[in-house]
C-alpha cells in the first residue's frame, strides 16, 4: 500500500514577510514578488501570490499587464478603483468579492481614487487596504474575463463564507467562480462571542490574519499578517481572540501536479 503523505504545519509570521515600501504603497508580500525573491518561499500549493496592500489616496498601480493567472481582490477598509482593457470599471469594497482572468492577456489598474468617488468629503480621502492573491489556472491561455459580487449579508451571517471557488463541491454556494477547479478562497469574519470554524481537510490550506487576532489548533495564537502553510493537515479549528478577519485557501492540488 502507498505510504500516506506527512502531515506538515508551517508557521509564517506577519513581521518575517518581504517588504515594498514607497511614497504611497506599503506592500507586504507572503511569497516571492517582484524584487523580492527567495527560492525556498515561491507558492503555497496553487497560491503564488498573497500580498497585503495599503494604498495611500489619490496614488494607485498604473495600467500594466497579466497573463494567465486568476487573481482575487479582498478589501479589507477604503476603496479601490479598478479598470481594465477589457472595459470594465468598477469600485471594490468590503464585503465585495472581485476575480480577473487574465488568461490570454488583461491589462488593467488599481486605484485609490477615494476623494472622486464621494467628492468633497474628507473622511472618504481615505487609504485603501487590500489583499491581493493569485492562484494557477488549470490551463493556459483562457479567454480574459471580470467578476464581481455584494456578499455582505452571507459574511454577516457569520462562519466560513465561500468567496471565489472553482471546485464543484461549492458550485451552489460560490460569490464568484475562478478558472482552478482545485482551489476555494473562504473569509471567515469572527468575534470571541461566536462559535469557532473548522479549517477545510484538504491536501493544501493557506490560512491568512488580515486583521486582529485568533487561536489556532495545534498551531496557538496568530495575529494580524500571520499566516500557516497546512500540507496534508486541515480540519483545525479556529476561534477568535479578538475580532479578526481570516482569508483561507483550500487546495486540491499544487504548482506542477496533483495533491
Amino acid at each position: 500500500m502507498p505510504t500516506p503523505p506527512t502531515p506538515h504545519i508551517d508557521l509564517h509570521r506577519g513581521g518575517d514577510r518581504m517588504k515594498t515600501r514607497v511614497s504611497w504603497l506599503d506592500s507586504k508580500h507572503s511569497f516571492s514578488f517582484g524584487a523580492h525573491y527567495d527560492p525556498e518561499n515561491t507558492h503555497h500549493g496553487l497560491l503564488l501570490v498573497n500580498n497585503d496592500d495599503i494604498v495611500l489616496p489619490g496614488q494607485g498601480f498604473d495600467t500594466h499587464p497579466h497573463r494567465d493567472m486568476e487573481i482575487v481582490t479582498w478589501v479589507l477598509e477604503g476603496s479601490l478603483v479598478h479598470q481594465d482593457s477589457l472595459g470594465h470599471s468598477g469600485v471594490i469594497y468590503p464585503g465585495l468579492a472581485q476575480r480577473m482572468s487574465a488568461g490570454t492577456g488583461i491589462r488593467h489598474s488599481e486605484k485609490n481614487d477615494s476623494w472622486r468617488v464621494d467628492p468633497g468629503r474628507a473622511e472618504h480621502e481615505q487609504p485603501v487596504h487590500f489583499v491581493q492573491m493569485w492562484v494557477l489556472p488549470d490551463e493556459p491561455g483562457i479567454e480574459p474575463g471580470y467578476q464581481q459580487l455584494e456578499i455582505d449579508d452571507e459574511l454577516a451571517a457569520g462562519g466560513l463564507v465561500t468567496v471565489a471557488s472553482g471546485l464543484p463541491r461549492y458550485r451552489d454556494r460560490t460569490a464568484i467562480a475562478i478558472n482552478s477547479s482545485h482551489s476555494a478562497l473562504h473569509v471567515a469574519k469572527l468575534s470571541p462571542e461566536e462559535p469557532a470554524v473548522n479549517l477545510p481537510d484538504a491536501p493544501y490550506v493557506h490560512v491568512f490574519v488580515a486583521r486582529g487576532a485568533v487561536e489556532m489548533e495545534g498551531v496557538g495564537r496568530l495575529d494580524t499578517g500571520d499566516a500557516v502553510r497546512l500540507t496534508h493537515s486541515g480540519g483545525q479549528r479556529l476561534s477568535a481572540a479578538e475580532p479578526a478577519e481570516v482569508l483561507i485557501w483550500e487546495m486540491h492540488a499544487r504548482l506542477g501536479g496533483a495533491a
